[in-house]
């Protein structure tokens, strides 16, 4: 996965000390209501389109700019799904990150998916319940909560 520029600006200053990042993610769906999944190169998973939002972009741009850089197609996002957290992330780099995830239920409007930058080495349509086992099991829990919630997101509550 490319690093943003400003997370590289920040790393001089920070080292590899933790940084809390916020991201966005998509769980895609065509006209036959399969999900669009990408097989990262970094780590090999089957996942959903994900990435970090830049300084000042919002959530709902940020993960069409993603989906349109990674697969080469256009979405239409339909809700919000879920807000999470990860588990604090330690890259081979010795970087550490901790992702607040904002996922979207999205739907297919054009184009053909292709892996167009880089940062996967294949894409796919999946039906739902054929989903690969080598899926990310952060993709897993995101493709899970945005096919069983309702209009509402979903996200841990306080009490």
């Amino acid at each position: 996965m490319a690093i943003p520029e400003f997370i590289l600006q920040l790393r001089q200053h920070v080292g590899t000390s933790l940084l809390w990042l916020t991201g966005v993610s998509a769980v895609v769906r065509n006209e036959h209501g399969e999900i669009l999944l990408a097989r990262r190169a970094d780590s090999g998973e089957w996942a959903v389109i994900s990435g970090i939002l830049e300084p000042g972009e919002s959530p709902g741009p940020a993960i069409a700019r993603e989906v349109a850089e990674e697969a080469d197609i256009e979405i239409a996002l339909e809700r919000i799904t879920s807000v999470t957290t990860s588990p604090v992330i330690a890259y081979p780099n010795g970087d550490q990150a901790q992702y607040i995830d904002i996922c979207f239920a999205a739907r297919h409007i054009s184009g053909n998916p292709r892996p167009a930058d880089g940062e996967n080495t294949d894409i796919g349509w999946f039906p739902p319940d054929r989903l690969p086992t080598d899926l990310a099991a952060t993709s897993r829990e995101r493709i899970t909560l945005a096919l069983s919630t309702g209009p509402q997101a979903w996200f841990e509550d306080a009490r």
